[in-house]
């Protein structure tokens, strides 16, 4: 294995919640007075923290969302997610041979802690991601682009920033990533492949990830 930690993103990596909580967003704001598409959603705040989300509302607008407006919103994902949320095709597959192979494994995302517990539970990811192995926007400053989730997952698994490798599916997290110092897997698999044009590797099946760390020596060796 090239890298010694792999740091998944989880919304439209590990959990296919991407389309259910961008309909959700882009019908609370559209509800709200912002007209917001849900190609809009994906494009603006895909792999954001909600935060992004108030920022740009404020910048376009002048108008501050309610101050209610991050509750409602998760109590309309995490119904949605009860309902309907499933793992990513592969993702289990995935988990099973790199923990067969011992290689670390984490996850860092915009999503609250909340958000990730609710999701993991129904889907079963839960057997996989530990506490010790879960990171959130929340545990950090600033959520992507910045580099500082990545950052903190890296030191708190004790692993060096350039012995990483990110696999997301948002260029939010792609340029995070990068500015992190780490590889990037882009996962194609929703989002177009131009849209991650600067992730080191772009691969559209999940079940394609292990061969693909594996089978390509590191430019850092």
């Amino acid at each position: 294995m090239r890298y010694d930690l792999v740091i998944f993103d989880n919304d439209g990596v590990l959990v296919d919640s991407e389309p259910l909580s961008n309909t959700i967003l882009a019908g609370y704001l559209t509800e709200l007075g912002h007209p917001t598409t849900y190609e809009d959603s994906l494009r603006d705040y895909m792999g954001a923290a909600l935060h992004r989300v108030h920022d740009t509302i404020l910048e376009r607008s002048g108008q501050r969302l309610p101050e209610d407006f991050d509750d409602v919103f998760h109590g309309k994902v995490f119904a949605a997610f009860e309902r309907e949320l499933e793992p990513m095709a592969g993702a289990f597959e995935v988990l099973e041979k790199l923990t067969a192979d011992g290689v670390a494994y984490c996850l860092a995302s915009s999503g609250s802690h909340e958000r990730i517990r609710v999701g993991h539970r129904k889907t079963g990811l839960d057997k996989w991601f530990g506490k010790e192995r879960v990171f959130s926007s929340q545990d950090v400053g600033r959520g992507k682009p910045a580099p500082d989730l990545f950052l903190y997952a890296a030191e708190r698994m004790g692993v060096a920033p350039e012995r990483c490798v990110v696999v997301e599916d948002s260029p939010l997290g792609v340029q995070a990533a990068k500015a992190a110092g780490m590889d990037v897997y882009g996962f194609t698999g929703m989002t177009p492949a131009e849209r991650l044009s600067g992730a080191t590797r772009l691969f559209g099946d999940l079940r394609e990830l292990t061969t693909l760390l594996a089978d390509h020596p590191s430019h850092r060796s």
